[in-house]
């Protein structure tokens, strides 16, 4: 008997056979043949029910035979609990459970919204699309098109033509093909489309943008604009409530009003401040001085902008670690540089070195100045050294001292001053374009004046000591200056060999040199000293005070 029980309780039950029959109740019933053949005629108050689906209207025509009918007036049709279909008419086939909502139609389904004059909704698919425009609002967000389908169960859409989304802070975007899940108010365009976002404008032909938060992930080289420069990479992030972008692979940002470019594999921009940062093969491009464009890499770029809402704007662009530069009358190394628009000043930092022409140039720290796209002049601060290689010899000129002012006329050298422990080396040039002797020279100070790159005129004071030598028979160290050094296989040969990182050797490298503490700091120490004795002091006065006004002799 158990067995049995058992047996039983495991058979498949029978279910009952689904109603498809379409009920329906009015305040009035009747046929006429002549209207409707085989229809049977509600009105007032007529309520139509299908398979779970509830229609009220005003008035209907029912065709049970093919389970189908005709609803006009005030037609409201639900379906669960979520989604209401309004209309101003509607026809519905209950054997493929499909229905036609004709003007004014407005579906309604959770926070969103659909509005359109023609609506096609498939039961069965739980999907409802239109061919001739229509609205979509989900709170915020509003979304027009040509054509467009929503899917009930999945809360996903697609629109496709003259696609416009738009929301409350003004931004817009603009594609052809649409996608956006309602679950996370998030939209996908594919194909040429264009998001613009408060002062900034972004092309991609497959993005992404959330409704929400403004953040927008755009690929297959999205454009970034914002008036005036531009932002282009494999891939873009943008963040509309930090205006911030980030970009990778192949990017390439465009400062058109300063012309400067950034190039590099990952790049980071901030619209408010103009702040703009490069790494991994990081390549700047300065083209602000005329033609000659000037060309630096470094491990990092960063560039930041100054009076952004002033006609004085200016950029500060820095590279740090590995740098390298090219122009075609000067080229550098460096380990980290400074170059600012507002006064055309180049500073470059530790063991730096400047090439122009035949001419190499040393020191701790470099400033080059630049007008009319020309070098102006160069001040190097610290263990300065020019070497200038005479050509077709091995014979080099040379001038060092502690700090060094070198100008320049059309590009050539036309001074150059040395203020501390000034040293030269001069190998003059005969008429017949040979050198007979060379000059050593001393002084605390020196004054170069250069003509045709011809020495016209050497000044040294005070007491400058000067030695001259047949060529070839001066002593080794009136012939190499201290620090001496050609580097001519660092030097950058060309825009293309800037990403190759060719170090000095160690025993080249500059030795820094202690320097003496500045007064101010001894100063403050003294100071610090005596007010900390007088402390003491004051305690010590406080102490035989307090002792002779509590002795028992007073």
């Amino acid at each position: 008997m158990l067995f049995l029980v058992q047996m039983y309780a495991f058979q498949p039950t029978k279910r009952k056979a689904e109603d498809k029959r379409i009920h329906f109740t009015s305040d009035r019933l009747y046929h006429d043949a002549s209207i409707s053949r085989d229809g049977d005629i509600l009105i007032g108050n007529v309520r139509i029910t299908h398979d779970g689906m509830i229609l009220t209207c005003d008035s209907a025509v029912v065709y049970e035979n093919s389970h189908s009918f005709l609803a006009y007036g005030s037609v409201n049709m639900t379906q669960g609990d979520s989604i209401s279909l309004k209309g101003d008419s509607l026809y519905y086939d209950g054997t493929q459970e499909f229905a036609q909502v004709f003007d004014n139609v407005e579906m309604r389904h959770g926070t969103l919204t659909l509005y359109t004059d023609i609506l096609n909704y498939d039961r069965r698919d739980d999907r409802g699309f239109y061919d001739t425009g229509g609205k979509i609002v989900d709170r915020k967000m509003q979304l027009t098109s040509d054509n467009g389908e929503y899917f009930t169960n999945t809360k996903m859409a697609v629109f496709h033509y003259n696609v416009l989304l738009t929301n409350d802070s003004k931004d817009s975007l603009v594609t052809d093909t649409l996608y956006y899940d309602a679950n996370i108010k998030l939209a996908h365009a594919i194909g040429p489309s264009n998001i613009m976002s408060g002062k900034s404008t972004i092309y991609t032909e497959d993005g992404y943008y959330s409704t929400t938060d403004g953040k927008a992930q755009m690929y297959q080289r999205p454009i970034l604009f914002n008036e005036g420069k531009k932002l282009t990479g494999d891939s873009i992030f943008y963040d509309k409530e930090t205006q911030q972008s980030f970009a990778y692979g192949h990017i390439v940002f465009t400062d058109e009003k300063n012309k400067m470019m950034l190039l590099g594999q990952y790049g980071w921009y901030d619209d408010k401040t103009g702040r703009a940062l490069c790494t991994d093969s990081a390549l700047a491009k300065d083209y602000s001085q005329g033609d000659d464009t000037l060309f630096v890499h470094a491990d990092t770029l960063r560039m930041e902008s100054f009076h952004l809402k002033t006609d004085s704007v200016y950029r500060n662009l820095m590279g740090y670690f590995h740098v390298r530069a090219y122009r075609n009358d000067m080229q550098m190394v460096c380990d980290s540089l400074s170059y600012t628009t507002r006064d055309s000043c180049m500073r470059l930092y530790k063991d730096p070195i400047i090439w122009s022409e035949n001419r190499q140039i040393l020191g701790e720290v470099i400033s080059v100045y630049i007008s009319d796209s020309t070098i102006d002049s160069i001040y190097v601060d610290q263990q300065a050294l020019m070497i200038e290689q005479l050509a077709d010899t091995t014979l080099f000129d040379q001038v060092s001292g502690n700090l060094m002012r070198a100008w320049f006329r059309e590009g050539e050298l036309n001074q150059c001053w040395v203020d501390g422990n000034g040293c030269v080396v001069n190998y003059p040039m005969e008429k017949d374009s040979t050198f007979l002797y060379s000059n050593y020279i001393e002084a605390a100070k020196l004054r170069a004046y250069i003509e045709k790159r011809k020495l016209q005129r050497l000044v040294g004071f005070p007491s400058p000591q000067c030695s001259t030598y047949p060529l070839g028979q001066a002593p080794p160290e009136k012939t190499r200056l201290k620090g001496f050094a050609w580097f001519s296989d660092i030097r950058p040969r060309d825009k293309n060999d800037l990403f190759e990182w060719r170090a000095k050797k160690d025993a080249d490298k500059l030795k820094a040199i202690p320097r003496r503490r500045p007064p101010m700091q001894t100063l403050k120490r003294l100071t610090e000293k005596i007010q900390q004795e007088s402390t003491q002091e004051d305690s010590t006065s406080k102490e035989i005070l307090q002792e002779e006004t509590t002795s028992p002799s007073l």
